[in-house]
């Protein structure tokens, strides 16, 4: 789950990293009364869950009333790259002596935290990476040592920091590491990381993404969700207990099993086509889950056929032949379905749906065979 940078700078703030003071805003009258509460000048900054704000024109500082007004009312509204803005942070502005970047991602490969420093902060991390790669300081964590004093020496060293913030920025490491670890957090980066002229180090921005798998052990993140930013297809998914990712392509996926899913994905791709989702309807799926996966699928208007592919261990066939019967009953889909299924009560399933004489509904025996037909009926459609 990302969040937004206000709620990553609160985040931040209960785990005793600096960042500016700060208030959110929805309207314009909202940001005029924080902006008197916070005082002159301040900086208007639009609140999405992406990156290019300020070239965007989402981030703007204002010296009086009515310029807090004025970049109010323009940036609420605004289009930033595909989303708009619905609310903003107003914060007291910061004196800037030197921007820094610092970030933790949980490295997978490793199996462990990275953790990556760098002076040239303020920019796209990309292009410092492709542009200047040693520019990067970059530190894999052991879990179970943990961030220790001399880690942040050592990135300090590596990073060209200037001496006499190699401490503070240190400290910052230190604490940065423990929310990440504290809040199950797999993103936590800070761009910029500024130094003040006092000599001080801040959190200008928050940048933090949350394990979702996580967060019922954090009630007080869980809240933090916005629904509205999130993609039309996963949030309903979501609500209905599936685990469903949207994708670029016109064939929609379904299959029971993240591994079996995986392999379809693959398998399709290799065939030509280009698969729309990952959708796992989950080991035992009855008939009412598998309509509701139907129903997400079939919310994406690109989707031109589907695959489900279903191997039958604990998952009965025929419980999924139910499900797809009585989806067709309640949605009346348009577009071609190919159908795999093996493994428990596999002949019961293909009985029921050829009794049941689905239109354009296509039962294969193989996994290639079913992907080789989908892609054809994707590309007629």
């Amino acid at each position: 789950m990302d969040l937004l940078e206000y709620q990553g700078k609160q985040l931040f703030a209960r785990h005793g990293i600096p960042v500016p003071s700060g208030k959110p805003a929805r309207t314009v009258e909202d940001a005029v009364a924080a902006a008197e509460e916070i005082g002159y000048p301040c900086v208007v900054k639009a609140q999405v869950q992406i990156g290019g704000r300020g070239k965007a024109g989402g981030i703007k500082v204002a010296n009086d009333r009515a310029q807090v007004e004025q970049h109010a009312g323009a940036i609420l509204g605004m289009d930033i790259r595909g989303l708009t803005v619905g609310e903003v942070w107003i914060e007291s502005a910061s004196e800037i002596v030197s921007e820094y970047y610092a970030s933790i991602v949980f490295d997978r490969s490793a199996k462990a935290p990275l953790i990556m420093l760098s002076t040239k902060g303020g920019m796209d991390i990309e292009a410092v990476a492709d542009e200047d790669p040693d520019a990067i300081a970059r530190l894999h964590v052991d879990p179970l040592l943990g961030f220790q004093d001399f880690h942040g020496r050592r990135l300090a060293f590596e990073a060209k920091v200037d001496e006499d913030v190699v401490r503070p920025v240190g400290a910052m490491l230190s604490k940065l590491y423990d929310a990440f670890i504290a809040e199950e957090a797999t993103l936590v980066e800070v761009n910029p990381m500024i130094v003040t002229p006092e000599r001080g180090v801040k959190a200008l921005d928050a940048k933090v993404t949350l394990d979702d798998n996580a967060l019922y052990r954090h009630p007080e993140n869980a809240d933090l969700r916005d629904p509205s930013a999130e993609d039309t297809q996963e949030q309903m998914a979501h609500e209905r207990g599936l685990i469903y990712v949207k994708l670029d392509g016109d064939i929609g996926i379904l299959g029971n099993g993240a591994g079996l899913v995986m392999s379809t994905l693959d398998v399709v791709a290799l065939a030509g086509g280009k698969p729309a989702n990952f959708l796992d309807a989950g080991g035992g799926s009855k008939a009412e889950a598998i309509t509701s996966a139907v129903e997400v699928i079939l919310s994406n208007p690109k989707v031109k056929a589907v695959l489900f592919n279903i191997f039958g261990g604990i998952t009965r066939c025929d419980e999924v032949a139910m499900g797809l019967i009585e989806a067709f009953k309640q949605i009346n889909p348009t577009v071609p379905f190919v159908v795999r299924l093996d493994g428990t009560n596999d002949k019961e399933g293909r009985q029921l749906l050829a009794e049941a004489n689905l239109p354009n509904v296509h039962i294969k025996s193989t996994m290639d065979g079913a992907a080789k037909k989908v892609v054809e009926l994707a590309a007629a459609s």
